[in-house]
């Protein structure tokens, strides 16, 4: 057996040859030794995956799509329900199959045929698609913003490779000392968004005259001012979906690393509604907090620095125009390392069986006791994504790149669920997902894929390309992913192993 084929012989587990309609119980992974995450530590890996930029950095552009404060808060909303209903599809996947590789494994699991062709997709998805490159890129934006820099292009890109590189160093070759730091910027993250969402709250008790009506004019929440100006396109509409729905990407995070975690189906069926309750509750509270005190028209110029005019109104350009700032840039600085903590070991079992080349030296975990390699496979496309394109309308395209195979593969999971309890009703499901919730999702999903398709209104969507160009382009990583599977599928027969999904 050749090099490339032989780490498929290293899984964590195989699954025996059966027939399809099988229960599968008795094969289900089992408690695997080196757990050394606790319920804390998973809650910090998932709530610290949630609130990155995109409470910071969205809210402008999603105001601006929506254009009216209503039909903002309407989106928030909504994403917030439909994240809750892709959270309770994999909190049920995540109980049926406790171990580390998230979706890859429900989509390996449920899609056994064609063979290797969901578990090509999932990995050329994690690869291509799996960068921090938004958060680095908020990082640089409100590091610079705070110590008051008016950057060039190249000193966005070097202080955003900067961050990339660190967190790669610091969690490929000290990994207690990269746990203990990403725990530390969670909870710092946490009291950050806590106190922009109680600024809202004070706001209104304390400082009225701080409100962003203006002389003369009406309260932003006036019932005939809350939907004035909105946009009712479909198009514009679905993209702004997209960034909130992004804005609680990770609910799952936790799967990701199931291996590595004390007691994990308990883990999986707590921590994952603490983090959305943390976070809905917060990211409702800052929105309006936003929409309180910054005028209208401001926050649909603000780009990806609503936050930044919020603390600069209230507080100063001293204290609100630094010390702020600087704290987002560190809570983004947080997101980074939580995400590239979980994508390493994603690309570590992705090369562990066998779908990237030189299996054997990616899945390794050589010489730090790290998945030094996987880290490296995510870093390489991350730091291209950060060099590369032009500044300006970059992050929200990367946003919406992101999304769309994402809102794909969540299709496929979802109506997976739903074939899997047909096909094997008597498999253990410690927890089951409401059915009601299941379907929305599916609808949802369906209405997301097919709406960047209908042109938005004088053909211009919320960036200064093709409107659809962020969903041909994450259509072409599907389909790069099945001619890839093409290419690959000889080498992979050639291994002999008894698993039918991998």
């Amino acid at each position: 057996m050749d090099a490339e084929t032989q780490p498929l012989l290293q899984a964590p587990y195989a699954f025996p040859q059966h027939e399809e309609t099988e229960t599968r119980r008795d094969v289900l992974p089992t408690t695997a030794p080196g757990k050394y995450l606790s319920w804390t530590t998973a809650y910090i890996l998932v709530v610290s995956r949630v609130i990155g930029s995109g409470i910071f950095a969205t809210p402008g552009s999603i105001v601006k799509s929506s254009g009216s404060i209503g039909l903002s808060l309407v989106l928030w909303i909504a994403g917030t329900v439909v994240s809750a209903c892709g959270m309770v599809v994999s909190m049920e996947y995540g109980c049926m199959l406790p171990r580390s590789g998230g979706d890859k494994v429900y989509l390996e699991y449920t899609y056994p045929r064609p063979r290797f062709l969901a578990s090509t997709l999932v990995a050329v998805q994690a690869v291509l698609l799996g960068f921090t490159a938004s958060n680095c890129i908020i990082f640089a934006k409100y590091t610079l913003f705070a110590f008051s820099v008016e950057p060039s292009e190249l000193q966005h890109k070097l202080v955003a490779t900067g961050l990339l590189t660190l967190i790669t160093i610091v969690h490929g070759c000290f990994r207690q000392t990269g746990i203990w730091l990403q725990n530390l910027l969670g909870w710092l993250k946490i009291f950050l968004i806590g106190s922009i969402s109680l600024t809202g709250i004070w706001v209104i008790l304390l400082r009225p005259s701080d409100i962003a009506s203006g002389a003369g004019q009406k309260h932003p929440f006036a019932w005939d001012t809350l939907w004035e100006g909105s946009n009712w396109s479909w198009n514009l509409l679905s993209t702004s979906l997209f960034k909130v729905i992004y804005s609680y990407a990770g609910l799952n995070n936790v799967n990701n690393v199931l291996s590595e975690v004390r007691d994990p189906i308990q883990t999986v069926k707590t921590v994952c509604p603490a983090a959305l309750l943390t976070s809905g509750i917060l990211y409702l509270l800052a929105n309006a907090s936003y929409l309180l005190v910054v005028p209208l028209d401001e926050i649909k110029q603000s780009g990806e620095l609503v936050a930044a005019l919020l603390f600069e109104r209230l507080f100063g350009p001293h204290v609100g125009g630094i010390l702020f700032p600087l704290a987002i840039a560190i809570s983004a600085a947080g997101n980074v390392m939580v995400v590239t903590f979980a994508l390493a070991r994603v690309n570590q079992e992705i090369a562990r069986q066998g779908f990237l080349p030189w299996g054997d030296v990616l899945s390794s975990s050589r010489p730090f006791d790290t998945p030094l390699w996987g880290l490296i496979v995510h870093y390489v496309p991350s730091l291209l994504v950060i060099t590369l394109p032009p500044q300006g309308d970059v992050y929200n395209f990367i946003l919406d790149v992101e999304g769309y195979p994402g809102t794909i593969f969540g299709l496929a999971i979802t109506g997976g669920l739903l074939l899997l309890r047909y096909r094997e009703p008597n498999l253990f499901r410690p927890f089951k997902a409401w059915l009601p919730a299941v379907w929305l999702r599916i609808v949802i999903s369906l209405a997301l894929v097919a709406a960047p398709f209908l042109p938005p209104p004088n053909y211009k969507g919320d960036v200064d390309f093709f409107y659809a160009t962020y969903a041909i382009v994450g259509t072409g990583v599907i389909v790069f992913g099945v001619l890839y599977c093409m290419m690959i599928g000889n080498l992979l027969e050639k291994a002999k192993v008894c698993n039918p999904i991998i």
